[in-house]
């Protein structure tokens, strides 16, 4: 396999970045949850609320990273990482630590305290991944939420 690509997000891989989060939903046997779509993407990276470091190899999008910065009023800044997904054919080649190394050292540029994310209970390959780089895995805190249509 030839070298890969890990780089930042522009707005032009706003459609390529949305696609891949929808193939995410399917993988967590979700994609009906996803209620938003390319347009809200666009706006959302455009007025930085949202960041991405990609993964292209041959100008193909093989691997994402959705971010975005919160505050921890115990620990201060923090980067939130929504989004981390590779596309199964493209796994156990070393782009997802890749990927995850760009994240960690991108919440280090920004000053952050803390890197923060979730990951589903059954997702035994994400939670081996997450140990092998030294994650603490809280199985205290739920998640609690409400959604406004």
């Amino acid at each position: 396999m030839q070298e890969f690509i890990i780089r930042k997000a522009t707005q032009q891989d706003i459609a390529a970045i949305y696609n891949m989060v929808y193939e995410l939903a399917v993988f967590e046997k979700e994609p009906e949850a996803l209620k938003i779509g390319i347009k809200d993407y666009e706006v959302a990276f455009s007025e930085k609320l949202i960041d991405s470091i990609v993964a292209e190899l041959h100008g193909e999008m093989i691997g994402i990273t959705v971010f975005y910065m919160t505050f921890s009023t115990w620990r201060g800044k923090c980067l939130y990482l929504e989004d981390f997904f590779v596309k199964p054919e493209y796994r156990k080649l070393g782009i997802g630590q890749k990927l995850f190394d760009a994240y960690i050292a991108e919440a280090k540029s920004k000053g952050a305290r803390q890197a923060k994310w979730q990951v589903l209970d059954w997702n035994d390959v994400a939670l081996n991944f997450y140990s092998r780089n030294n994650a603490i895995i809280e199985k205290n805190w739920w998640n609690g939420k409400l959604y406004f249509e």
